[in-house]
């Protein structure tokens, strides 16, 4: 295993963007005034002629960016998440998902990880918001070698891509060695038969901590981690549906229209199991630092076990 990382998806994002444009010119980067905080500001910095600030005008900066991808650039457009999907959501469905144009959206600073911003900024529906448009991928990395990963990809990827970022410094738990990412597949991280963890984002390295600590108790969870939420990996779920019987969700999202959800159409459809849904139980948030609100809304290593625990003794 490499050295863990310990830093923000924003921060690989914006590093990542960089490594790519060197070979890549027509990579174009657009922020809303924010490009201190999304970090787009590491690719001002190096490419200041590749750079647009829109300023705090996120219907705009989607247009601009609509206007790039028509005339072949790949422009990345970035701003908080709440406003990104929020504010632009008509000119990210009208100018973009529907003429299918190759424009990345970057939602920064979403769920409630934001901290002490408090509920208006920190969202927990973007998910829901893009999954929803016709023609858009949403991605979800849960670290600094898959957010740069993802990138890559989104890049690569000929049509709208929506990426979401964290605001809060993580450990690391991917291998760069041995990682390997393709859009649209899930990850098994954990081996297990007794119930499976599917999880997204932030939440998936405490989710991770939370199958090794049951591991110990002899109870097998296994963990999928799905950081491409559309186009969904329906193989694997399916297959963990059919092997373990049990799934349990966890995001950092409302549990209304993200991976929970996205989760139980599947299985719905396929193989019907009970799946119980961790996440925010569709309230706002509040002001409060980082690491204490995901306690709070029992996202983190104790709660993720003691759900598992729970359902686990129900059989």
């Amino acid at each position: 295993m490499s050295q863990i990382i310990k830093k923000a998806t924003r921060e690989s994002f914006g590093e990542a963007l960089c490594e790519l444009a060197e070979n890549n010119k027509d990579i174009i980067v657009l922020d809303a005034d924010l490009a201190a905080a999304t970090k787009t500001g590491i690719f001002k910095k190096q490419y200041p002629d590749r750079f647009f600030d829109c300023g705090i005008a996120e219907e705009n900066m989607i247009g601009v960016a609509a206007g790039m991808a028509s005339a072949g650039k790949i422009p990345v457009a970035a701003s908080f998440a709440m406003f990104a999907t929020g504010r632009a959501f008509e000119q990210i469905r009208n100018s973009v998902a529907y003429p299918h144009l190759n424009v990345k959206i970057a939602g920064s600073h979403a769920g409630i990880s934001t901290g002490e911003d408090g509920a208006t900024h920190q969202c927990i529906e973007d998910i829901a918001i893009m999954r929803a448009i016709p023609n858009m991928t949403v991605l979800n990395p849960a670290d600094h070698w898959e957010m740069k990963a993802a990138t890559k990809a989104a890049i690569e990827y000929d049509g709208p891509v929506y990426i979401r970022l964290g605001r809060l410094a993580i450990d690391s738990f991917n291998d760069p060695e041995n990682y390997s990412f393709e859009l649209g597949k899930g990850i098994t991280l954990h081996e297990g038969n007794d119930i499976t963890v599917i999880a997204t984002g932030l939440v998936v390295n405490e989710a991770l901590k939370a199958v090794k600590e049951l591991e110990a108790e002899g109870i097998n969870a296994r963990l999928i981690n799905i950081h491409t939420i559309k186009p969904i990996d329906r193989d694997i779920i399916i297959k963990a549906a059919k092997e373990t019987g049990r799934i349990i969700t966890v995001e950092e999202h409302n549990v209304i229209g993200g991976l929970g959800d996205a989760v139980c159409e599947v299985v719905s459809e396929e193989f019907p199991v009970k799946v119980t849904k961790l996440g925010v139980q569709d309230r706002f948030g509040y002001s409060g630092p980082a690491l204490e609100l995901l306690d709070k809304f029992e996202l983190t290593q104790p709660h993720i076990a003691k759900a598992v625990r729970d359902i686990v003794k129900e059989a």
